[in-house]
């Protein structure tokens, strides 16, 4: 049978000294002596002595943990994500607790009150879908758990938030697709809930705009990220009389299944119909058929920024009047070779 780890309250007893000289003695205080300090941690190493956690944040008043919620770690973009929320935290000795919302506002209100309860430091999230209200997150603010969001963030001025220009990004791969020779582009936008959709769209505007290109409302279809609505929404851009050449889609995700779905009806990949996206996700280099260029969103660097102002907001109580709230960071257009 396992020993258990010693106590101070143990070793303590056996040196016959106070519980106060043996804390002090394992924190190195110079009011100890050499040889008491020496006896203390001789001793606590061969108990296994092993502070108490759980009485330290106690009393720090900090439990050293980090609450993540997050849509879908099945998604590479957000694995990327947590590996640099990780990373900081791990440098910071604090441990992450993850929460999926898949794409579920319940699910996110749940997950917040289960987070809050577990005394989290603080949260980092990137939304829901489906969510069009901030309450559940507002309500931390007098528990003293600071939120940052990121990637999918709130419209709330108040928030603190990290995420990429992604309406610079729309005009830049109009730009793109204007110079490989497109001017009928179609564009499958994503839930009105989230933020950059509508950013999204409004680069897609600007750069048809910018090459006065007459816009087409019958080329601007929806999809609320599934498989099944972006098959939908393909369908009415083949269904089209004078249909495009190039199709902007929400996110790789969302271009792969179109991809799949036009082919299945007859088109050529990235002849007839030549599809771009956002996320320039990895796994895309090893498909047949990935879209010709993506927007890169930066998912470690924007969870990582995330995470480093989160640490300021909790450590620093006058930190919250110099971080800015709203950090953007650059995206970047990347063509895939091929």
């Amino acid at each position: 049978m396992d020993q258990k780890p010693a106590t101070i309250k143990e070793i303590a007893q056996r040196l016959n000294v106070s519980v106060s000289t043996v804390s002090r003695a394992l924190h190195d205080h110079p009011s100890i002596g050499l040889r008491t300090k020496m006896q203390v941690q001789k001793l606590a190493e061969e108990l296994h002595y092993e502070p108490n956690q759980a009485a330290i944040s106690f009393k720090q008043g900090k439990t050293m943990t980090l609450g993540v919620i997050l849509p879908s770690l099945g998604e590479e973009f957000f694995s990327m994500a947590i590996n640099g929320i990780e990373d900081v935290a791990t440098q910071n000795k604090y441990t992450v607790l993850i929460g999926q919302s898949h794409d579920n506002t319940e699910r996110e209100v749940q997950i917040v009150d289960t987070m809050r309860r577990h005394r989290v430091d603080g949260l980092i999230v990137s939304l829901a879908k489906t969510t069009k209200s901030y309450e559940h997150f507002e309500q931390l603010e007098k528990y003293n758990i600071p939120v940052v969001f990121f990637d999918r963030v709130p419209g709330n001025p108040a928030a603190y938030t990290v995420s990429c220009n992604l309406q610079n990004s729309s005009v830049e791969l109009v730009d793109w697709l204007v110079q490989q020779g497109h001017k009928k582009i179609g564009f499958i936008k994503g839930p009105d809930a989230i933020l950059h959709s509508k950013e999204r769209l409004i680069g897609y505007q600007e750069g048809l705009k910018k090459h006065r290109i007459k816009p087409d409302t019958a080329f601007v279809v929806a999809t609320d990220l599934s498989g099944t609505k972006t098959n939908d929404a393909m369908h009415k851009l083949l269904a089209l009389k004078n249909r495009p050449t190039a199709v902007i889609a929400f996110n790789d995700y969302v271009a792969l299944d179109a991809i799949k779905y036009a082919r299945s009806q007859g088109v050529r990949i990235n002849k007839d119909i030549s599809f771009v996206s956002y996320a320039n996700l990895p796994i895309t280099s090893y498909m047949d058929y990935p879209p010709v260029a993506s927007v890169e969103q930066f998912p470690y660097q924007q969870a990582e920024k995330a995470t480093q102002i989160l640490l300021q907001l909790i450590t620093s109580k006058e930190a919250g009047d110099s971080i800015p709230r709203k950090v953007l960071l650059e995206s970047k257009v990347i063509v895939n070779k091929q």
